[in-house]
């Protein structure tokens, strides 16, 4: 029982890791995935690796190459208008239920939330401010998805925000100017802080319209420049 133990312990582990790699953007949109590097990296053998793959594969966050091997997802404009699509639909049902049961605590978690991300300066952003955006923004969304109460609809919110972290990657490398949260938060959090739902449902609806218009854009922009000209 204790050596089973330690198996799924490991296996999770080693999940946890490379998942982290990937949402990270160590391990970049559309890169092989070696299995005997990354167990050389990770200091474990290829067994817990290759079961952390399949498990990527099955979260379409890895995906499996017409040649063989594997490789990290790299998402379409088809793709991102779908994952924006749905996060639009659950997240308006996410801001209303905020408005009703977000208690003291967690107002003032998505305040200091707000906070954070207006302090950085939008000229001056960094690959590495933008992977701080990254997670307030993720944050701030997913804190909402809690303050509504609904488990079924932060389960399902969570398998989305898993690949549109994953996409929106994939975007700042390009262009760190891309994401922009800090006005449109501010505007939510506004909504949810008064108590209204219907104004909460608009911003948040505003919000990811917005946002999926800059990311498809700028796929948009990678994709042209990848692509040989005709």
């Amino acid at each position: 029982m204790i050596a089973i133990e330690r198996s799924k312990a490991l296996r999770q582990q080693v999940y946890q890791a490379l998942r982290k790699i990937i949402l990270r953007g160590d391990l970049a949109s559309g890169e092989r995935i070696v299995e005997t590097r990354l167990a050389q990296q990770l200091q474990v053998s290829r067994t817990p690796v290759r079961e952390a793959i399949g498990q990527l594969q099955r979260e379409k966050l890895i995906v499996s190459n017409p040649n063989g091997g594997f490789r990290v997802a790299t998402f379409s404009v088809e793709d991102a208008i779908q994952l924006y699509d749905c996060r639009i639909a659950l997240e308006q049902l996410s801001v209303a239920g905020a408005c009703e049961f977000a208690n003291s605590q967690q107002l003032e978690q998505l305040q200091k939330y707000v906070l954070s991300a207006e302090k950085f300066v939008k000229s001056q952003l960094s690959k590495s401010d933008s992977l701080e955006l990254l997670e307030l923004d993720y944050k701030f969304h997913h804190l909402i998805a809690e303050s509504s109460t609904n488990k079924w609809l932060l389960t399902l919110l969570e398998q989305v925000f898993d690949k549109m972290a994953l996409l929106r990657i994939q975007t700042t490398k390009h262009n760190p100017q891309v994401l922009e949260i800090r006005l449109e938060h501010r505007q939510i959090y506004k909504a949810i802080a008064d108590n209204d739902p219907n104004l909460a449902k608009q911003k948040i609806k505003e919000h990811l319209i917005a946002s999926k218009a800059r990311v498809v854009q700028e796929i948009e922009i990678i994709k042209s420049t990848e692509s040989p000209t005709s």
